[in-house]
């Protein structure tokens, strides 16, 4: 129980931490990269509390509660991961088109 509480109170931190460095960055790929890594955080978060909050109160309201959470939390994730990879990739593309000039 205090693991997971753990785990979700970091993603929500990480989520705060990438949210304050996106007006930061200079790059706009990089400030795609940082909302990427955002979104998983926040789907770490979202994921999480849902399955907290079935643990806690064991009913099944919250088993279902619970289930919209984690779907929404793995939505995050996925999404998340998957403009982290595309954007990965633009920013190799652009660092190679400036080192071969």
């Amino acid at each position: 129980m205090i693991g997971l509480i753990i785990i979700f109170s970091i993603a929500f931190f990480m989520f705060i931490y990438y949210k304050v460095r996106i007006p930061k960055e200079p790059e706009p790929v990089k400030k795609e990269i940082m909302n990427a890594k955002a979104r998983i955080a926040l789907g770490l978060f979202i994921a999480g509390y849902g399955v907290n909050q079935y643990i806690f109160y064991m009913t099944k309201l919250s088993l279902y509660i619970g289930i919209v959470f984690v779907i929404v939390g793995i939505v995050q994730i996925v999404a998340g991961f998957n403009r982290f990879r595309h954007y990965k990739g633009e920013w190799k593309k652009i660092s190679e088109r400036t080192s071969n000039t």
